[in-house]
């Protein structure tokens, strides 16, 4: 276990903290703490770092209400730089993305598909409009249109799996749900928020259940 003491702060008393949310491993965003931050957060046990441009401590969701929970701290191989596993309230960025880092530098075809990761492109056509983005387009056209494609494309994957078509469904059903998620960018609404719902109740019981009662009245 490495003490506080043995970390390695810079000429002006600081080291990066780089965050990390618990359940995706998704990187959050990189602040810095000074030793009173880093015992801040220690005693805690949520976020506490040191404001550069405002010379001050700063605790996270202070006013936001978005509270980085940690989970754990780690040094790295040289004890100059930490990695902070949180478990959080809400977006980590003023812009209300999951993420501080949703602006590509480089992009590859290879990479892994992921719905965060989905989210965060989403997400950044909404904070910051493409022209000739089709996304952008739904953001600006605002929630009644966002509503009204969503209805569509429920219809169309309804048609499709009523024709009995594997490969048209699976197509609708894609199309869906990239609508939905951009009304859950419209909302304010993540991909973890979805999985905490559905982790909070068994989901296929439930349903049942209700369907019980429904029938029952």
């Amino acid at each position: 276990m490495v003490k506080p003491d043995e970390l390695k702060f810079d000429e002006k008393g600081l080291i990066p903290a780089i965050v990390v949310d618990a359940q995706t491993k998704k990187v959050l965003t990189l602040a810095y703490m000074n030793r009173e931050s880093l015992e801040i957060s220690m005693k805690e046990k949520r976020t506490c770092f040191w404001s550069r441009s405002r010379k001050t401590l700063w605790r996270k969701g202070e006013t936001s209400g978005n509270v980085q929970h940690i989970v754990d701290i780690t040094a790295d191989c040289d004890k100059d730089a930490l990695v902070v596993t949180v478990k959080k309230d809400g977006p980590a960025c003023h812009t209300g993305s999951e993420s501080c880092f949703f602006n590509p530098v480089m992009e590859s075809e290879n990479a892994p598909f992921s719905y965060e990761g989905l989210m965060e492109l989403i997400r950044g056509r909404k904070t910051n409009p493409k022209e000739g983005s089709y996304t952008t387009y739904l953001f600006e056209k605002g929630i009644d249109k966002i509503l009204k494609k969503v209805g569509e494309e429920s219809a169309e994957v309804i048609i499709a799996a009523k024709g009995g078509d594997k490969g048209e469904t699976v197509y609708e059903i894609a199309d869906l749900a990239y609508h939905i998620m951009v009304l859950m960018a419209e909302m304010g609404i993540g991909v973890d928020d979805i999985t905490r719902e559905l982790a909070s109740r068994h989901v296929i019981d439930h349903k049942v259940k209700q369907e019980k009662s429904t029938a029952a009245k």
